[in-house]
């Protein structure tokens, strides 16, 4: 398999999976009774959420015949598809939380939403880290939860409505990956430096920089 289609694949991977995981995510709410999650309980469900995404995405780079060989350009390729996706959502909800604190001052009752950078900087490095060392001990990821994930993974996309729906999606949510990726690298190297405020190279601290601030953390949001 070539990296092309095998970028295709984890593209599909990715869309089905988080299909599975929102199904999960629903059956917890329901069994919480609607109750608003703490920010460690939040972390801990992502940790397992990134756990079994690290773990499916292994899997895909065995050769399916339980042997444990693997192609090393397979996996460093999904090591830089995992790592792109993972600063893309440390973004995204880096700019939700911005936008959360900047409501929040005139909408007092707005709910905050649970981010933590360290967190979810530490979430990340351990489920990168797992998947670095599923490369040195393969057999470590067989597992029936993660096998269970990657036979369902496989059964919806042979399913010829549904497949076709998510090999759509896959496609257009791999290259969305692949054009964060330049980004998200410049990201990683900068140290997770969040998007700088403009008011602090405005010497006069105009009131236009802080409302133009706002305005394109909405419009990032949205």
């Amino acid at each position: 398999m070539n990296l092309l289609d095998f970028a295709f694949r984890l593209g599909v991977l990715f869309a089905i999976y988080g299909f599975l995981w929102g199904l999960i995510e629903i059956g917890m709410f329901l069994l919480a009774g609607g109750r608003k999650r703490t920010i460690a309980q939040a972390y801990l469900i992502k940790a397992i959420k990134y756990f079994f995404l690290v773990d499916v995405t292994f899997l895909f780079c065995l050769d399916g015949s339980h042997t444990g060989t693997f192609e090393n350009s397979q996996v460093i390729f999904a090591g830089l598809i995992l790592l792109t996706y993972f600063v893309g959502k440390l973004q995204k909800n880096q700019n939700r939380s911005m936008f959360f604190k900047l409501s929040g001052r005139n909408l007092p009752n707005m709910k905050q939403n649970n981010f933590s950078m360290r967190l979810e900087s530490i979430v990340i490095a351990i489920s990168l880290a797992i998947f670095v060392s599923f490369w040195f001990f393969p057999e470590f990821s067989m597992n029936p939860i993660s096998i269970w994930f990657k036979e369902s993974i496989l059964n919806i996309e042979d399913t010829p409505v549904f497949g076709f729906i998510f090999k759509v999606i896959g496609f257009f949510f791999l290259l969305s990956l692949i054009f964060k990726m330049a980004g998200a690298l410049g990201f990683v190297l900068s140290g997770g430096k969040g998007p700088r405020n403009p008011m602090d190279d405005d010497p006069n601290g105009g009131n236009s920089s802080g409302i133009e601030d706002q305005f394109v953390d909405y419009e990032e949001v949205d």
